[in-house]
């Protein structure tokens, strides 16, 4: 199992890191995560998150068992200590624990990032819409200011000479 969280992790990074800069590997990584997320892509996660956290809690009951023991089994001297075994097996859970516990933690960073990514892509939509609008309004201002102004300068003229 361990080998199996290992490579769990070292996609779950790659994938991060592929979300954080802006290559065409990003391109690839969005599109195939907007895939995951339609139809039962949501279920299927969240089963198998919600898998991870049992086994993940099992194995940090183990740890606090196998804990128990050492502290019920005093020595001679009046000091538990850990047997060997138990040393190896809570090592094993240990490591089992954390690489969970990362695995869960980079699933979460890696869902925040994509959403984030796409909503920044929709956000420079509408700027760019938004802007393309102002555009074309500062130029229609424009335009009407010399209008404007070219029917305040032929009138200017003949107005001052029908007073005098």
């Amino acid at each position: 199992m361990i080998h199996l969280l290992f490579t769990v992790l070292a996609a779950e990074a790659g994938l991060a890191v592929a979300l954080l800069f802006r290559t065409p590997v990003r391109k690839l990584a969005m599109l195939a995560l907007d895939t995951l997320k339609r139809g039962r892509g949501p279920v299927m996660v969240r089963t198998v998150a919600a898998t991870v956290l049992v086994v993940l809690a099992s194995s940090v009951h183990s740890m606090a068992k196998i804990r128990g023991r050492s502290t019920a089994e005093l020595d001679a001297a009046g000091a538990g200590g850990l047997s060997p075994t138990d040393q190896v097996l809570l090592a094993r859970h240990l490591l089992e624990t954390s690489l969970m516990g990362y695995a869960l933690f980079l699933a979460l960073v890696i869902d925040r990032l994509h959403n984030y990514i796409r909503e920044i892509r929709g956000l420079k939509k509408n700027l760019e819409a938004v802007s393309k609008q102002n555009k074309t309004i500062m130029e229609e201002n424009k335009l009407l200011h010399n209008q404007l102004q070219s029917t305040n300068l032929t009138q200017s003229p003949s107005d001052g000479k029908k007073d005098s």
